[in-house]
């Protein structure tokens, strides 16, 4: 490793991570290997930091050589390599891996085209999605023929900055790309201003009245004035075109380029030969209004994705632990993905709950906004459990960690929301692949558009400012918007109601639903269901029986366990263990408890330990949980569940626009039937097991039926990954989460109605969108070719384009 220290003391001390000069105060050092080093600049303080933080420290201790500097050729550091595949972030399977990057630079459709086109020609690559909302690239790829290195040598090799997605330093590189946008669409409208000044006397000069040596003077005036616009303020287009050309592609900003290459090159060769047409105050006119677009489309993005930007910033950095309490009451400021399991921590009044706890002591009111959508404080006490991401609205609580910052709620929804990202819907891949050979017919028809012209003139006099309009009036970037602002616009604003969309595919394939499959227990009821009454089979205690159905349910997630272990509480619970315990998935439990074998379950079930089930009737509304033991039926246990207020609303919405309502349940099949003849469902079945559900809803999918499947337990895990679309209630088994393409955070039923509504409302506005694009392109372009739109017209019907796209979709952020 190279050493820091000079040979001299009037040697200049050199940075320990790039070897440059440091100056003499220097405030910038980090502490590596329990030394502090001194740093040239924050960037290097940032980045050695960042090695450290990631426990990579002997990478200073094994290096042979200093990390390149930006000078020369090598514009990757090599420290970017430690992210590589040894990184456990980045795992998916054994041989391919997954990750989040942050590229800078992002200014349009254009940059998505090309990066996704760039990425999927890079070996060993399977996929690479750039979020337009939230500017956050999706890649994976397979560790033989790939690393990480190699994705962001690929994106500076076309000329984009990238590195692995950290909250803070998106925010702020959004919050830097937004400033320079904002000064250069300044700039750009300064100039068009001052040329439209000098401009002007031409446009209403008569003939003959505007003295020649005036009339040259205002044009090396207005070439003077239209220089910041080209090497500024066209910068975006410039560099997208470059890029593209350097990939070997045709994005959409080479012809915005093209055209307005062409306009000012004319324009120059007219000033410097005093002969022919200028066309500065159309150039400047160009490049403000497509600035006005861009900018508009920025704001847009950031407003579609903001909701999704609010979790991510939502987990706090730190946390406030207590040690030793409460002998000692001290508190440690530490890092929260520095937290273990059965930490106690303070959370004050306003701070974010840094991991999922249980409060041990005071109460308090959360604010739940963020992850369920809803807006009113919900009370908490001691023993309440309390989720990670949850602002502490009330007054001071202690908690127990129960699970580490980066396995919290929120940090769940995060994975959801990051697999949301992964893939674009079919019609998005469309529009691109459509923008895609757009360009190129555009490339084509504009040289023809000039050859013809030319020939027909005689002269470039006509045919060249025809060649610029019909390159500066088409909107390659409309049809590209057209799709994922909307999207991206819905996504927001179902977000901000609770209902988080994961799928690529969830609004266009709930549109398109022809059945609606629903789960009974934890759906259409509240999953919350009571014991009402222990029913006596044998002349055994109901409170034994009681106790032992609570040893085997203890660590079961279903409704009904819980409610058995609750009422055993309640009674008193023994605290009695179960050995051997086995699981059937959609029967029941198996297990040995003081020595005898039980089975708690369905009649079914029970009856193969149990013989003949009892005779013995059980009342309407009741869900019954039968317990046996060896040749002796011990005791049935009547659970009761309501059904939530808004099932009957959402089962009437659906039926109402012609979808197929069908109640799939593992519940007995006559209390199934109950809950579907008073919900007014058709098609009820009951006592299926999950692989019944499965090929239940397979044997739809192969009549040509569209199934959207609503679920929450673990047992709708696998029906819900085969279902063409599928929603979680919130408060369901991860699992199921996991598998589902949306999650109804807020846990109301009639989030998947309101999901629908937005579904239709948010393929109504891409249609719409899709046609204003199509129809503006096939009008605008012939009529700019045959010469009715001059370019300064072009260019204004450029901008107009984009802009209506825009806002059409944000309307979608306004739905109620």
């Amino acid at each position: 490793m190279p050493d820091t220290t000079p040979l001299n003391s009037n040697a200049p001390a050199l940075c320990y991570h790039c070897g440059q000069s440091v100056p003499d105060d220097a405030p910038w050092k980090v502490r590596i290997a329990s030394v502090e080093h001194t740093m040239c600049c924050p960037g290097c303080a940032a980045v050695a930091q960042t090695i450290v933080d990631l426990g990579q420290e002997s990478y200073y201790r094994d290096r042979t050589a200093y990390a390149a500097s930006a000078e020369g050729a090598q514009q990757l550091p090599p420290e970017l390599q430690l992210y590589d595949n040894a990184d456990p972030r980045f795992a998916l399977d054994e041989d391919s891996r997954e990750s989040t990057f942050t590229v800078e630079g992002i200014r349009c459709a254009a940059c998505v085209w090309l990066i996704e086109k760039c990425l999927a020609r890079l070996p060993g690559v399977d996929s690479a999605q750039l979020n337009v909302a939230t500017e956050k690239l999706y890649v994976r790829w397979h560790t033989d023929n790939c690393k990480p290195g190699d994705i962001l040598g690929a994106l500076h090799g076309i000329g984009y900055a990238a590195y692995p997605y950290d909250a803070s330093r998106h925010a702020d590189q959004q919050r830097r790309a937004a400033r320079t946008l904002g000064r250069q669409l300044f700039v750009a409208g300064l100039s068009m201003m001052q040329v439209m000044m000098y401009v002007a006397p031409a446009y209403l000069a008569e003939d003959g009245t505007l003295d020649a040596s005036m009339a040259s003077l205002m044009r090396w005036a207005s070439l003077l004035l239209t220089l910041p616009a080209i090497c500024y303020s066209a910068l975006p287009f410039w560099r997208g075109a470059f890029a593209s050309l350097r990939a070997r592609s045709l994005g959409m900003d080479v012809p915005v380029a093209l055209g307005i290459a062409a306009a000012f090159g004319a324009s120059v060769l007219a000033t410097f030969s005093g002969q022919g047409e200028v066309w500065y105050d159309s150039v400047t006119m160009f490049i403000f209004l497509l600035l006005c677009s861009r900018y508009l489309e920025l704001r847009a993005r950031r407003k579609a994705g903001a909701a999704l930007e609010r979790l991510q910033h939502a987990l706090p950095a730190s946390a406030s632990l207590l040690e030793n309490y409460p002998a000692n009451q001290a508190i440690t400021i530490v890092h929260a993905a520095a937290l273990a399991v059965d930490n106690l921590i303070l959370i004050k009044p306003g701070e974010a709950v840094a991991a999922d706890s249980v409060i041990v002591e005071g109460r308090t009111s959360l604010d739940l906004s963020l992850l369920s959508g809803e807006s009113a404080p919900v009370p908490k006490q001691k023993g309440d459990a309390i989720p990670g991401g949850a602002i502490n609205a009330g007054s001071m609580v202690i908690a127990r960690v129960t699970r580490r910052a980066a396995d919290s709620t929120l940090s769940d929804l995060i994975k959801l929301i990051n697999r949301a990202g992964g893939e674009k819907p079919r019609i998005a891949q469309w529009a691109d692949r459509v923008a895609a050979w757009f360009v190129t017919g555009l490339l084509v028809f504009a040289l023809a558009a000039f050859c013809a012209w030319f020939w027909l003139d005689g002269s470039a006099v006509r045919a060249w400012p025809i060649a610029i309009a019909v390159l500066v009036v088409s909107c390659p970037c409309a049809l590209s918007l057209a799709t994922p602002t909307a999207l991206a616009a819905a996504t927001d604003q179902l977000l901000r109601q609770g209902v988080l969309v994961t799928g690529p595919q969830t609004l266009e394939t709930l549109h398109r639903a022809t059945h609606i499959v629903l789960d009974k227990t934890g759906t259409l009821t509240w999953g919350r269901p009571v014991l009402q009454k222990t029913q006596q089979l044998a002349a055994m205690r109901t409170d034994f029986c009681l106790q032992v159905a609570a040893a085997m349910e203890t660590g079961s997630a279903h409704p009904l366990a819980r409610a058995i272990v609750n009422a055993a509480v309640e009674a008193g619970s023994q605290n009695w263990s179960a050995a051997e315990l086995q699981e059937v998935a959609g029967c029941g439990l198996e297990g040995m408890v003081h020595n005898r074998r039980y089975r708690l379950g369905s009649m079914q079930f029970v009856s193969g330990i149990s013989g003949l089930p009892p005779s013995r009737a059980v009342p309407d509304g009741v869900t019954p949980v039968y317990l046996g033991a060896e040749g002796q039926w011990l005791a049935c246990f009547h659970l009761h569940d309501g059904l939530r207020p808004d099932a009957q609303d959402t089962v009437d919405y659906f039926r109402r626009h012609g979808k197929t309502v069908v109640l799939v349940s593992g519940d007995d099949d006559a209390l199934a039937r109950r809950v579907g003849d008073q919900l007014g469902i058709e098609t009820t079945v009951g006592g299926y097991l999950p692989a019944d559900k499965l090929s239940f809803v397979q044997q739809l999918q192969r009549r040509g039926c569209v199934v959207a499947m609503i679920g929450d337990g673990i047992n709708d895990a696998a029906v819900m990954g085969a279902a063409d679309v599928s929603f979680a209630m919130g408060s369901g088994a991860a699992l199921a989460q996991a598998h589902a393409d949306a999650v109804l955070l807020n846990g109301r039923l009639g989030a998947v109605a309101d999901s629908a509504r937005t579904a239709a409302r948010t393929m109504q506005v891409i249609r719409q969108n899709l046609g204003w694009a199509t129809v503006y392109n096939v009008t605008a372009i012939p009529a700019a070719a045959i010469g009715l739109l001059n370019p300064w017209l072009s260019g204004v019907g450029m901008a107009i384009s984009s802009a209506v796209v825009v806002l059409n979709a944000l309307r979608l952020r306004k739905l109620r």
